[in-house]
């Protein structure tokens, strides 16, 4: 379907405003919320087995590729706000999967680092995690993977600072 067949198809009442059209047939906004919520629902069903989340999972990717990490550190790199950050957190905290270090600043910053049982987590779910990327990769095709992972690597480039 082509992103205009949309509002083709919801037959737009005569008299609407050209812009609501416009907004309605090419928003980017709602065409990403769309793949993202099909995307993550399928990584959902393939981590429910595990007592895992889609959210949970890709906050533990972040934590193990850049522990130990402060929550600032792990917010700004996985663009997250700070409190879905601090309450996801605190339930990977409780579950174990997660543990705070001490920090060099004097006991202030608790980095963050997976817990034995985290990697252990994350092992249990590689072929569930597999079957899961599969079906994302034929949803999307090649191109539309390729797009998506190609938009990730520029949007987690490291930001020159001033």
């Amino acid at each position: 379907m082509h992103h205009g067949d949309f509002v083709k198809a919801q037959n737009p009442p005569k008299g609407s405003k050209d812009a609501l059209v416009e907004m309605a047939s090419d928003c980017i906004l709602m065409r990403t919320r769309l793949v993202s919520r099909v995307i993550t629902n399928l990584y959902d069903e393939a981590l429910r087995p595990f007592g895992l989340n889609s959210p949970q999972f890709a906050l533990l990717l972040v934590i193990s590729v850049r522990e130990p990490a402060s929550r600032s550190e792990i917010g700004r790199f996985h663009h997250q706000e700070r409190s879905t950050l601090t309450r996801n957190l605190k339930i990977m905290l409780t579950e174990g999967w997660i543990e705070e270090v001490p920090g060099n600043s004097g006991g202030r910053a608790r980095p963050i680092r997976l817990s034995k049982a985290g990697r252990r987590l994350l092992q249990s779910v590689i072929t569930a995690w597999r079957g899961a990327q599969t079906e994302a990769q034929n949803l999307l095709g090649a191109d539309g993977a390729c797009t998506i992972m190609e938009i990730a690597s520029q949007i987690m480039k490291p930001q020159p600072t001033a």
